[in-house]
């Protein structure tokens, strides 16, 4: 890479709400945009392919609520590097 170039890389921040946070552990992290990952549905299947609690914590899948940069959306909204995804456990309670 020639010198003075901006070397930073692009990435997504990713924040996690409730009982999907209490079972990760952590409410947000950044990560690269992976190719082949364009809305949220690939995003969902990508993080829970990690395993374990992963698959754990995300298991609601279609139920899950997502906001992307703060507007709710469904699993097949686009997603791009700069955006901020925040997954929501499924509402309960009568």
């Amino acid at each position: 890479m020639s010198p003075g170039l901006d070397c930073q890389r692009e990435m997504i921040t990713i924040l996690y709400f409730a009982s999907i946070k209490e079972k990760l552990g952590f409410a947000k992290e950044a990560i690269e945009l992976p190719p082949g990952v364009s809305n949220v549905n690939d995003l969902t299947v990508l993080l829970r392919a990690r395993g374990d609690v992963w698959a754990e914590a995300l298991r609601d899948g279609p139920k899950l609520k997502v906001a992307v940069n703060h507007s709710m959306v469904t699993s097949n909204a686009s997603i791009a590097n700069g955006d901020e995804i925040a997954f929501f456990p499924p509402v309960t309670g009568g």
